[in-house]
């Protein structure tokens, strides 16, 4: 090869880096290096003002043993159930259900109505909800119209039904989002696998099992990783809805992270709490996007 093409080969192979250098930059600014500085102060006992102690494994240790902050981590699964289980299986029915008039102006208007609580701010959507799920809220109000008295409650403020509510609210806004993109994944289906199967007498049910839950795998993926993560970095709902109460049955790692940090000044030990966090996160959707990537094979 030339020496003047081997230079000019040499130079497109660095331009292509110097094209992406300012993304790489504003990530290395704003996302590597709070991790690391997060990382740097898990190790240390600081009230993020004084002197900072060195503290090695301490906090980690702290996190794995403290009986309240196991629960706290626990509440963040249990909302899993909420935020990921049900919007996605909600989310398929529905999306099977209107999957034949999602086109023309009645299917438009279907998908806006599906995706307007995804729209609505978080904090809004915990005001209203907690409104809703007062003692005199909406939702008991009806149940004492229709003569079911015993069920009306402080759903938000009793210890049974708070994570539930929570969990409930969570679910009512991530639903919309998962039936978009599923119906989104639907409507990339060839129609003939369709024809094929009722020529075969295949009923709804197998169709559904054989054809449309095969074809939305990396669709499912996608909606499980966006709702499991809402469901572990979950703030906002339970930060208005219950400020974590009653005591300590609706508080979750974000939350606390917050208080510890920036209440408690225990920085060190909210650091932890994060980095704990993050590999929780990434041990739950790591295998969910292994388990629906797209066979290439």
């Amino acid at each position: 090869m030339p020496p003047r093409r081997r230079r000019w080969l040499r130079l497109a192979r660095w331009s292509g880096w110097l094209w992406v250098l300012p993304a790489l930059l504003m990530y290395a600014i704003f996302v590597l290096r709070p991790l690391a500085l997060t990382f740097q102060y898990s190790l240390y006992h600081w009230n993020g003002i004084g002197v900072a102690r060195w503290a090695g494994l301490e906090n980690y240790v702290t996190v794995f043993t403290d009986r309240d902050l196991l629960k706290i981590v626990g509440n963040a699964f249990v909302l899993i159930i909420f935020f990921s289980f049900i919007p996605v299986g909600l989310g398929l029915v529905i999306a099977a259900l209107v999957r034949r008039i999602s086109s023309g102006p009645f299917g438009t208007a279907v998908r806006t109505i599906l995706f307007l609580p995804q729209v609505i701010p978080l904090v809004a959507a915990g005001i209203a909800w907690s409104w809703l799920l007062s003692s005199t809220g909406l939702v008991n109000q009806l149940l004492r119209g229709i003569g079911l008295d015993g069920l009306a409650r402080a759903w938000l403020g009793e210890f049974d039904t708070a994570l539930p509510s929570v969990g409930l609210i969570g679910a009512w806004v991530l639903l919309g989002l998962c039936t978009i993109l599923l119906i989104t994944g639907m409507s990339k289906i060839d129609p003939a696998l369709y024809e094929s199967a009722r020529l075969d007498g295949a009923g709804p049910i197998r169709e559904f099992l054989a054809i449309t839950l095969p074809s939305l795998r990396q669709e499912i993926g996608v909606c499980l990783t966006v709702t499991v993560i809402a469901a572990l970095a979950s703030f906002d709902i339970v930060y208005i809805a219950t400020g974590g109460g009653p005591g300590l049955q609706t508080t979750v790692p974000g939350l606390e992270i917050y208080r510890l940090a920036f209440a408690q000044r225990q920085v060190g030990l909210a650091s932890a709490l994060g980095v704990v966090l993050m590999a929780l996160v990434l041990i739950c959707v790591l295998p969910i996007q292994r388990l629906t990537r797209e066979d290439k094979g």
